[in-house]
């Protein structure tokens, strides 16, 4: 462990980390894109939604992203793959591309357009999954920061509603947005397990269950402490991000008020993401 190599893997006959370091990148770009399109499609619903509480346009977004929230990952993927790949033939079934392309070897497909071709439909399922939970979660925070003393203070200043959401609301709803991913990394691995079996994208998921099938203890092992690794890395990266975040996590103040900052500011976050989860009134 501390050379960064693992056991041999009886089923492939070759090191685990050697598997690993090839199908790592194939379920961090499917992650990393899926974040960033649900990001994209959360921040626009939850800004109208919270622009326009309890309005019809408000329950109708609710009720639309709060289908992903209700749908099954295997089953999303299986609705998406019939409807665009098999009935439109809009975008491939499954498969996979490398993002880089190797001339010599003319079988397999490659370069950058391909790559992001043959994962649009995994990226949308993925995104879908979470842009329901992301949306209410931003709106709950969007809605709770603009019921605020110094934003109403903003606005009798004379400061233009745009502004306002730009300077003041927004950089003080992103905090929670940024501990819940962190706080999610895990459950978005789980979630591209499902994604990768159904369009057959060789990554850490599919690999995890073709070793659970075949009791390949060294490569479930090894897949278990890369994503305990990258879970433990996120969150450091998400505890660094706060004093650049939000002014008043300080890292050099006292141990007992970061503590406890920390500690509330994560408290405060599950509450609202138990009511984030619950069905729309």
């Amino acid at each position: 462990m501390l050379h960064g190599e693992l056991p041999y893997s009886p089923r492939l006959n070759e090191p685990v980390m050697t598997e690993i370091r090839r199908t790592l990148p194939v379920t961090a770009s499917l992650v990393i894109g899926g974040t960033i399109l649900f990001l994209l499609m959360s921040f626009p619903i939850a800004l109208l939604s919270a622009l326009r509480p309890r309005s019809l346009l408000d329950r109708g977004l609710m009720v639309f992203v709060l289908i992903g929230l209700c749908c099954h990952p295997v089953w999303l993927s299986l609705i998406f793959s019939y409807i665009f790949g098999v009935k439109l033939h809009w975008f491939p079934v499954a498969g996979y591309c490398d993002l880089t392309y190797v001339p010599q070897n003319s079988i397999e497909c490659g370069g950058p357009r391909y790559w992001a071709y043959h994962m649009i439909l995994p990226w949308f399922t993925f995104a879908f999954l979470f842009t329901a939970l992301y949306a209410r979660m931003i709106r709950a925070s969007l809605l709770e920061t603009m019921n605020e003393d110094w934003v109403r203070t903003a606005r009798a200043k004379g400061a233009r509603n745009s502004r306002v959401m730009r300077s003041h609301v927004l950089p003080n709803a992103v905090l929670p947005v940024v501990t819940m991913l962190g706080m999610d990394i895990g459950v978005a691995f789980a979630g591209a397990l499902f994604i990768e079996q159904i369009f057959q994208l060789p990554g850490m998921g599919r690999l995890l269950v073709q070793s659970l099938a075949a009791s390949d203890l060294p490569m479930i092992l090894g897949i278990v402490l890369v994503v305990s690794i990258v879970v433990v890395f996120v969150n450091l990266v998400v505890d660094l991000l706060y004093p650049l975040l939000d002014p008043r996590v300080r890292v050099g103040g006292s141990k007992g008020d970061s503590t406890t900052a920390s500690r509330g500011l994560r408290r405060e976050l599950r509450a609202q993401r138990r009511q984030a989860t619950e069905p729309a009134s």
